[in-house]
Formats: C-alpha cells, structure tokens, sequence
C-alpha cells in the first residue's frame, strides 16, 4: 500500500471501525485496526534500506516523535533517524485521569523505545536540547554535542505559564503531564476528608486534550460519591462555557453529577494562595482543600528558544500542514507536529500521531526530490469518562483545504455518542492499546 492510500485509509477506517465496532459507540484506532497496523508495518520493516541517504532529528520522543520516528524509517528511502529525548521511558498522559481514581497504574502508563531501535533502527539519544539552528539544521545539547541533520522534526509538547503567586509550590499541581504530579494528585485526593472541597481549573482554549478537564471532573466527581461521601468538586472554567461534547458534558455536570459538581463559566484563575490553599479568579475567591490547578498552555520551552513560536499570541508555533514545516522565515527545513504546532485540529494524542504520519510522509517524499501530498486528511477521536465504568466519545475527519491553507473538518465523517455506556468505557482499553502499539512500535 502506498503511503497515500495508507494515510487516506487510516483516517476513514477508523472512524469506520469505530462505528461498526461499538454498534454506535465510539473508538480510535490509529490504523485503521489493530491487525492491519501489525501487518503493514511489519512487511514495511523488513524492506527498511541499511543504506544512509538522508538525516532527520527528531526531538521528543510522545506519541508525535516516537510516530514521526517509526515512519520515517517505514517510508523513508535511507533515512537515517535519530530520536533524542529527556527521559528513557515515555509516559502516557492519555488514561492518566484513571490513576486518579486509582483504576490505572502509572506503570500501565509507561513505554519503551526498546522497539523503535530493534525493529526500526532509530539511534535514540537521552539528553537536552538547549539550541537549534534552524538554517544550519543543527541541534545543539546540554553537553555539548552538536548533532547536523537535513531536516529537524520537533515535538516537545507543551509548556506551562507562570502562575501568580504559585512560586513552584506542590500543593496545586496540574497533573496535566503524566509523572509525579499525577501521583501527588492522587494522594492529595486520597487524603481529602469527607465533605472536603476539591477544585479543578480548566485553562481558557488552546489547551492539550479538550475534552480532557471535563471527562477528569467527571470522573473525580464520580469517585468523589463513591468515596468521600458529602464532598464537592468545583469547576472553574476559564472560557465561557464547555468547549467540547457540550450535551454530554452539560448533561453530566448538571444532572448526573450534579449533587457533586459546582460549575462555573468564565471563571479564570488570576492569582493563588498555597498557604491558604486560595484562588483568586474573575468570578471571585475560591478556597479549596485540594486544587488541580491546570495553568494556561503554549509551545514546549524549545520552540520560543528557537523562535518558532509565531502563532496564537506567540504560544504555539505555525506551521504548513501539509509538511509540519515551520512558516518562520529561514526555518522550513525545521517540522513542528503535535501539541506545540498551531492548526486547526485539536492537541490530542491522537491527532499527535495523525499529524506524525503526513509530517514523515512529506519529509519522506521531499528527501527523493519530490513534494508533499497536496491533499492529507487525519482524523482525531477520543473517549471521555464520565463515570468510573461509562464512557462518552467524539470523533472527527479533517482534510486539507487549499483555499484555507489549513485541515478543515469534514461533516459527514464527524459524529459523538449520545450519552454514554459501560460498553464504550470497556472498549477504550482496545482503542488505547492499538493507539500505543502504533505509536511506539
């Protein structure tokens, strides 16, 4: 199968899948099928040419970096891929919610790159990048190595803005990167005394995963019941009003949850107090005895170091979508995917993958002298947990638009659940699984 038809077919076979699998439930398979995902990369694995040609970095090693990396050495003709990243294991922030709870394990969260070298080939270096130079495409790290390339790839995620008053305290962490502060959250809940209060911020848009602070409420909010009898979860949301699965979400908040939910819109935290455990927010000051504090999001620090970031106020980077190539002048030889580019599809794990696959498409195709594929289409679904055993779920197509310059959404391919069921919450473990098993080999 040709790298087109791969692409095109992995956007409509999973919306497809998803449909037929769940008999009206929803699912994200990034392939298309766990199976023909196994099958396909494995057959492209044994045709992976030992002969260097071409060089990519790549820096970040996500679900983007970690994809971009697999298949750039899946279609790539001698390319030679170098993956460098901080830390030796990857944890997923998809599912972290459920540590929460205590339903998932930070251990069930975590992956290897033990693959990726193997079966790809891909050198991986454990280290800090602390420069890029974009027109000598060079990547400089902390110890002073510099590694030359023909092309970067960049996927460092997100950053967190400063929060007034926070001064690097613990005891309101966001939890909004998978590691220690999703397990110090978890203790803070445990620890919270029945007819406590626990408050949750959600950051004004863009921000990673945006159905992500309200399916987290949802399923505090459900635990909440079943274990601190009496207490409440207050909501602060900094934008003026639920921005994603907005029926099921509204429904939720105000009738299945609503003994235990406090919800309020345009409510952005401006200042807090940990030694009071107080927020100071334009809807009034609110005190809490544990605070999930999610601050307000941009491009991961190297971007801005690299000055990339040229977009949505000077958070997140531009970029060309039918490359990920960075529209910052000089700088085209520099690809930018996942949660710290600017496009129109949402920051999620999944679209993180979908965008990693046309970024390695397009290097892919201009490394033999060709041009990017002029019409990509991705697709992005997720679940939400509204309930310890029930889920939601949203799916969505994009395809690019010429006139536009950007991937816009295509209708007839989109649709959510209404409400929810234990059946599609049993399916996320499936649709998880095949996500991670694409994305890290």
């Amino acid at each position: 199968m040709d790298r087109r038809s791969f692409l095109s077919s992995a956007a409509f076979g999973a919306v497809g899948a998803a449909l037929t699998a769940c008999g009206g439930g929803g699912s994200e398979l990034a392939l298309g099928g766990a199976e023909s995902s196994s099958l396909t990369t494995s057959l492209a694995a044994a045709r992976i040419s030992t002969v260097v040609k071409s060089r990519v970095i790549v820096i970040g090693g996500g679900m983007g970096g970690a994809t971009v990396a697999k298949y750039l050495r899946l279609w790539g003709d001698g390319i030679s891929v170098t993956l460098v990243e901080r830390m030796p294991t990857y944890t997923s922030n998809i599912m972290s919610s459920m540590v929460l709870t205590g339903q998932r394990s930070m251990s069930s969260l975590t992956f290897k790159y033990d693959t990726l070298r193997s079966k790809y080939g891909i050198t991986t270096v454990f280290g800090e990048v602390v420069a890029i130079d974009p027109v000598g495409v060079k990547v400089t790290l902390a110890d002073g190595t510099v590694l030359a390339a023909d092309r970067i790839v960049m996927a460092p995620g997100i950053s967190f803005d400063d929060v007034p008053g926070l001064n690097g305290s613990n005891k309101m962490p966001h939890a909004w990167q998978a590691g220690p502060q999703t397990t110090l959250l978890a203790s803070q809940l445990a620890a919270l005394p029945s007819r406590g209060v626990a408050v949750l911020s959600i950051p004004k848009t863009p921000y990673r995963c945006p159905p992500g602070p309200y399916e987290r409420a949802c399923l505090i909010a459900d635990w909440l019941r079943v274990n601190k009898p009496g207490s409440k979860l207050i909501v602060l949301d900094a934008n003026p009003g639920i921005v994603t699965e907005v029926d099921n979400f509204t429904y939720a908040f105000m009738g299945l949850h609503g003994n235990v939910i406090e919800y309020h819109a345009n409510a952005e935290v401006t200042s807090v107090d940990p030694a009071s455990m107080t927020l100071i927010t334009t809807a009034g000051t609110i005190r809490g005895d544990v605070i999930n504090m999610i601050p307000r999001q941009r491009a991961g620090a190297l971007v801005a170091t690299a000055g990339l970031n040229n977009a949505t106020e000077g958070r997140f980077a531009g970029v060309n979508v039918l490359s990920y190539a960075s529209t910052v002048s000089g700088a085209d030889k520099v690809h930018i995917i996942g949660d710290s580019s600017a496009t129109t599809q949402p920051k999620a794990g999944h679209i993180a993958n979908q965008e990693a696959k046309v970024c390695a498409d397009a290097i892919s195709r201009i490394l033999s002298g060709g041009a990017p594929d002029p019409a990509p289409v991705t697709n992005s679904a997720c679940y939400s947990t509204i309930t310890m055993s029930q889920a939601s779920w949203l799916t969505a197509v994009f395809r690019y638009n010429p006139t536009a310059l950007a991937m816009v959404p295509v209708a007839a391919s989109s649709a959510a659940s209404t409400g929810w069921n234990s059946d599609s919450f049993e399916e996320m473990s499936t649709w998880f699984n095949a996500l991670m098993a694409d994305s890290f080999a």
